[in-house]
């Protein structure tokens, strides 16, 4: 059985046994190893205790503020781009290379992800994330608390914002760390930079979407999949780890990758649309029915529109009328539902058939079969 075991945050991979690639249980088990999680989760918070300590001489207040943006990190999460740019640097690497020259750039992505989190949870005034209140909410609260002057809401917004951006430099300063060679580092930095700006490319089409959907179609709501998620979920990720690595741009592993990271990360994104209207809020820590309600243009909304009869269109286009419940029903009997889960399959078909070709480590092969149906039959 192939094993991660860390031993002072260095993860040592065992070789996998012929036929663990069909075992998907398996794969799993060697994707999301506990090890590489808790070696992540430690990094972060050894740097964001420095970091915390650091803000706090400033100014008293500055210590709350930092705690809190440290609490928007380390408050849960699957750690699931650190997942994927480990394997797709051990992909490149094999299984006896050490781990602790890499992780704190691999612990970075972490912390772009929180940057992205608590922006996005802005935007689109979500009150609850992974089963607690965004970090705006819980800002406007102590704002209340405090017994403040002025709007409460808005300087929870206000914060929140400034908790995203000092994520985004915590991102930036934590990557310095790592170990490696400053021209290994000048490619990694243009990797890290160019999915820094598809992911704001994607969330201003995000937001676009929502203020402009008589132009939205299904393509266009794929495409905000691959630029909001795709890119910085897997695709990047797994580039990210490559270069780390030393790959060169024009290697076969990095076609290898970005087929199969846009391929996953698409089928992660359909995922959420799913998750979205259906998931169970105990298990997402989000309210279910959010994006019906603002009439968002995911694919799954698209979809329905263009299989829907004349009657279950004008329901659909009834939001402030409906009951988000008939609407998530209505949106079922279109066909979409079916249509994305169609979707979502093909996709994982062809992330495996661009491993079947990859120059990719043996083990780190039979992980990232495991992500690709672990990443996107999740329930939460």
């Amino acid at each position: 059985m192939a094993n991660d075991a860390v031993a002072g945050n260095a993860v040592r991979v065992a070789p996998v046994e012929p036929g663990e690639r069909d075992d998907p249980v398996r794969a799993v088990l060697a994707a999301y190893t506990q090890d590489l999680i808790t070696a992540v989760n430690e990094t972060l918070s050894t740097f964001l205790t420095a970091e915390v300590d650091a803000l706090t001489e400033i100014d008293a207040a500055m210590g709350g503020f930092a705690s809190a943006a440290r609490s928007a990190v380390l408050s849960g999460g699957k750690r699931i781009r650190s997942t994927f740019g480990y394997w797709g640097w051990r992909g490149a690497v094999g299984g006896d290379e050490p781990l602790p020259a890499v992780l704190p750039a691999l612990a970075s992505l972490e912390l772009l992800h929180t940057f992205a989190l608590v922006h996005d949870d802005v935007m689109d005034a979500s009150t609850t994330r992974r089963g607690r209140p965004t970090a705006h909410v819980a800002l406007a609260a102590q704002h209340v608390a405090a017994g403040h002057r002025g709007d409460p809401d808005r300087f929870g917004e206000a914060a929140a914002v400034l908790i995203g951006d000092l994520c985004m430099v915590w991102a930036d300063k934590l990557l310095a760390r790592a170990t490696i060679t400053p021209a290994r580092l000048f490619e990694v930095r243009r990797c890290y930079d160019q999915m820094r700006v598809e992911t704001v490319a994607g969330q201003y089409l995000d937001v676009l979407g929502e203020n402009d959907p008589d132009s939205w179609s299904v393509d266009r709501a794929l495409r905000v999949a691959r630029y909001k998620t795709a890119s910085y979920t897997v695709q990047r990720p797994l580039l990210f780890g490559a270069c780390l690595a030393g790959v060169t741009a024009d290697a076969a592993l990095v076609t290898a990758y970005t087929r199969y990271g846009l391929a996953v990360g698409e089928a992660f994104q359909l995922r959420d649309d799913l998750l979205g209207v259906y998931g169970d809020p105990a298990a997402t820590g989000k309210p279910a029915g959010d994006d019906l309600r603002v009439g968002k243009p995911t694919t799954l909304l698209m979809l329905a529109r263009q299989l829907a009869t004349p009657g279950q269109l004008r329901a659909l286009e009834q939001i402030d009328d409906e009951p988000v419940e008939r609407l998530a029903d209505v949106v079922a009997e279109t066909g979409a539902v079916a249509r994305v889960e169609r979707m979502i399959a093909e996709r994982v078909g062809e992330a495996l058939a661009a491993l079947d070709s990859a120059p990719v480590d043996r083990t780190a092969r039979t992980a990232l079969t495991g992500l690709a149906t672990a990443a996107t039959s999740r329930r939460a």
